[in-house]
This record gives structure tokens, C-alpha cells and sequence, in this order.
């Protein structure tokens, strides 16, 4: 896992997905295990070094060492040694206690056979193009680390905690700039810096607040809160998080992105401004089709089985074809008298004996709701689409899961032209919960969204007041948990 990995202060390996790589111990170069890496070094710092990064094939003390002599592994120092790495490990050391600390080489010349076994032999063909590899890597990262030492040592002659400090801030208006959104807000400080911060460290460099002046991440953000770049607070008893930050401020404006920066990352920004723009709420408008069975009603106003009409085009048919065959009541003109058409169209065979004449409100609605239901959704920048049927509306529900946990699951938002995943994502950096996408039961392309807790307070200001969806579209807002009186 990456983060018991640590970092040589000459910087991070350059590994592929895929390369075989070694897993050695702190202050021991002989590998206790056999890894493949599961993602990239640029993977690996865009995800803050979080997740799985290798995948073991072969450790110390497994079945395969018992098949060989069972010897342990030898003391082999470390080729470089560096007085403010090793006071750093003693550090971890003395916080983790007994808990190892890897680190890991793709050194392919560190190969030991145990007993007959030889992944030479078996693996010759990929070792050898491995190595071809791994050579040209290592001379482009020779000329390349030569140009960058000759311009530091020309232009920076700071002390290393000068150096780290003016790294920090680098990551951190890089982090403010292209990666943190006004959406993310509250976010935790912790995620910020392991999610954002850590992803925008230079290739070969690795953030470590001990080597700063300001040794706590939470007296550095101190410091950028006195200067008004941002706001911090304690949400929770001993958590702390970012509510606010100036992104007019001179200096989160001025900061540059620095030339040449992992395409990875820059893929990631295009990605999250692409979900990061504004959502227009769908125009909907509901429609009306003519039925077989009101044919009689609607031909002669010209419309066949099919035609679609709108509630106020079907308003002034009923109303024309009422005038034209003089069925107003001449002593009540509130009412109207049904004819053998409108008997058959519009009454149930127990009202036909029964009922003479209709009030125009109940000769509208009853005529509305023998109609077939359509409706138009018009997206924005998009051609109107007719859909049969009524818009299913969002579908807010809280289910009960194991030992009393409540999840809200969110249903029909694709129909809105919401994301699923974009609107999951904007959810769990709100309210700091776990957020998922799974699909919904009985369908073939629709998901639906998962979060922790009851979260409907949270999603009815999301979709009626940023969204800016009509609550007549949303149901289950009254699921809401009541919010009990303070003491």
C-alpha cells in the first residue's frame, strides 16, 4: 500500500505499470519481496500516494522460501547515505513503533535464484527488454537530473528548509488554482493535502512538513489564513477544514503553473472543469395524445389517433367544439351539456345514465386524463425530445442498512440530465461521506446514487436552490430527519 512507502530524498524511481520491482526494508538494500507495480509513479503522485501500488508476488517467509534453504536475508547498506533522511527515518521509526517501512528498487541486476528456480530462465525475453528499458529511462533521467542540478546550483542557494518551504507554496497555490473548486468546499484539510497538494509536487521532489519551518501542515495553513487566502475552521471536535478561499486574492492570481507538468494531472483538471460546468435545469413541458378512443372529440378540429396537443391546444379544441354545436347551458353557462359524443368519449359506462351536463372544469380535466400522457424535455443547447408517459420525478429514498446505518439513495437523476457520478462527487465533499454508484434494480442502464447517512437536507438545497429544479420533480424531500430543538 502506498502509503508505507517511502520516498529516497533523491526522489521517486521512475516505474511503469507492470515493472518488477523489489521491496526492500529502511537501512537494508536486500529485497523481502517481489512486487509488480500497479500504476505509475505519475499515478501514484496524482493519487496523493494513496491505494494499492504493487502487487506482491513473492515474500520472506512464504511457501516458496520454505522450498528453499530458509536463510534469511543478508545486511546489505544503503548506497547512499543521507544525514537528514536518516534522522527522518529514525523519526518514523519512533512514531510507527515496530511497523515496517518499505521502500522499493527496480534495480533488475538485485536478482537472487533460490534453489533451481530462476525468473531468468523463465522470463529471459522480458528481462532483457526490461532492462533496454530501464537503461534509456536512466539516461534520459541522467541528462535531465544534470540540467536541473547545474540551473539549481546556479540559481538556488537557499537552505533545504528555505527550499521546502518555497515548495509548499508552490503545491499549495498550484492545489488552489487548478485543482480545488468552490463545489469541494467544506474540504478536509487533511484530503487537501493528500488529494491536491501531493498531486502537484514536481516529478523527483516529495512534500514533508517536518523539513519545513513550519513543521505542523496546520500552522502553515495558519499562515496562509492570515493572509487572507483562505479560511479554516473546526467543523468537527479535532478535524479541521477549508470553508472559504479568496480566489481573487493577488496571490493565488499571480501563481503560474509551472512549465512541463505531469500530462496526468492536466488531464484530470480538463476532466473535473469539464463536470465542474454550469448544469441547466431541462424545460419540461407536459403533452397530450390523442387516444382511439377520443378520436370522435378531436377530428374535427383535424387531428387523427396520435397527434400530440398541448394542455392549452387541447383546452381550446374542447372549447371550440363546445361553441360549435351550441352545447353551453343556456340557464347555467357554467356547465355544459353532454352530448352522445362526449358521452362515449368522456363518461364511464355507470355515469352515462346518470349525468346530463359537466361543469367546463370537470369536462377539461376528465378530458386531460383520457388522453395519452407525453411529455417534451428540452436540454440546454439541445433539440426538444418527446418521451411517452409522465418525467418519473427524483426519487429520494432512505434505506436502513446493518447495525442502524442510514444511506440516501438517489434515483432518476440521468432523466434530469444529471450525472450521476458528477452529482455523487459534489455530495461526498458536502457532507464528508462516503458516496457510491451502483445500479438499479430491474434495469439494464440506469444507476443510482448511494451516500451515507440521511443526506436529504443536504440534496434539497443542492437541486432546488443550485440546480434550481421545481420541487413538484423531486420526491421524498419530506424524508428530511427533523432537526431536534438545543437545549
Amino acid at each position: 500500500m502506498l502509503p508505507g512507502v517511502v520516498v529516497p530524498s533523491s526522489g521517486f524511481p521512475q516505474v511503469e505499470r507492470g515493472t518488477l520491482c523489489a521491496v526492500t526494508l529502511l537501512g537494508n538494500r536486500a529485497p523481502v519481496a517481489v512486487a509488480v507495480a500497479t500504476m505509475s509513479t505519475a499515478e501514484m503522485l496524482a493519487a496523493g500516494m494513496k491505494g494499492k501500488g504493487f502487487a506482491v508476488l513473492h515474500t520472506y517467509t512464504d511457501h516458496l522460501w520454505e522450498y528453499g534453504d530458509k536463510s534469511c536475508p543478508p545486511t546489505l547498506a544503503p548506497l547512499v547515505t543521507d544525514p537528514a533522511e536518516k534522522e527522518s527515518d529514525e523519526d518514523e521509526e519512533e512514531v510507527e513503533g515496530k511497523e515496517p517501512v518499505i521502500s522499493f528498487s527496480t534495480d533488475p541486476l538485485q536478482h537472487v535464484d533460490v534453489g533451481d528456480l530462476s525468473l531468468k530462465e523463465q522470463d529471459s525475453c522480458a528481462m532483457l527488454t526490461g532492462k533496454e528499458e530501464l537503461n534509456e529511462n536512466r539516461a534520459a533521467e541522467t541528462a535531465e537530473g544534470a540540467d536541473t542540478e547545474v540551473q539549481q546550483e546556479a540559481e538556488d542557494s537557499r537552505t533545504p528548509q528555505e527550499q521546502m518551504d518555497a515548495l509548499f507554496n508552490q503545491c499549495f497555490f498550484h492545489a488552489l488554482k487548478c485543482k480545488v473548486k468552490k463545489s469541494d468546499l467544506p474540504l478536509l484539510t487533511s484530503t487537501f493535502l493528500r488529494s491536491h497538494m501531493f498531486s502537484c509536487c514536481p516529478a523527483g521532489q516529495q512534500l514533508d512538513i517536518k523539513k519545513s519551518s513550519y513543521k505542523k501542515f496546520s500552522k502553515f495553513l495558519q499562515c496562509m489564513q492570515h493572509q487572507k487566502i483562505l479560511q479554516v475552521k473546526e467543523l468537527n471536535k479535532g478535524v479541521e477544514s477549508i470553508v472559504e478561499v479568496d480566489w481573487k486574492h493577488p496571490d493565488i492570481k499571480a501563481f503560474a503553473v509551472p512549465e512541463g507538468f505531469s500530462s496526468a494531472s492536466a488531464a484530470q483538471d480538463s476532466k473535473s472543469e469539464e463536470r465542474e460546468q454550469v448544469y441547466h435545469a431541462p424545460e419540461i413541458i407536459p403533452l397530450y395524445g390523442v387516444s382511439t378512443k377520443m378520436i370522435p372529440l378531436f377530428q374535427e378540429s383535424g387531428h387523427r389517433k396520435g397527434s400530440i396537443l398541448s394542455s392549452s391546444e387541447v383546452r381550446n379544441i374542447i372549447i371550440n367544439y363546445v361553441k360549435t354545436n351550441e352545447l353551453v347551458d343556456e340557464t347555467n353557462k357554467n356547465f355544459v351539456k353532454v352530448n352522445a359524443i362526449l358521452c362515449d368519449c368522456l363518461l364511464d359506462k355507470s355515469e352515462q345514465d346518470e349525468i346530463s351536463n359537466l361543469k367546463w372544469d370537470d369536462l377539461l380535466s376528465r378530458c386531460l386524463e383520457r388522453l395519452q400522457p407525453l411529455h417534451q424535455v428540452t436540454f440546454f443547447g439541445q433539440e426538444p425530445i418527446v418521451r411517452k408517459g409522465n418525467i418519473e420525478p427524483i426519487n429520494i429514498t432512505v434505506a436502513q442498512r446493518s447495525s442502524n446505518k442510514k444511506v440516501t439513495i438517489i434515483k432518476n437523476l440521468e432523466l434530469y440530465g444529471l450525472d450521476p457520478q458528477c452529482v455523487a462527487n459534489v455530495l461526498q465533499q458536502k457532507v464528508q461521506a462516503s458516496a457510491t454508484i451502483t445500479p438499479v434494480p430491474g434495469t439494464k442502464d440506469r444507476v443510482q446514487v448511494q451516500i451515507q447517512g440521511n443526506q436529504i437536507h443536504h440534496l434539497a438545497k443542492m437541486l432546488l436552490e443550485e440546480y434550481q429544479l421545481p420541487r413538484k420533480y423531486i420526491q421524498g424531500l419530506e424524508k428530511a430527519p427533523k432537526l431536534g430543538r438545543k437545549k
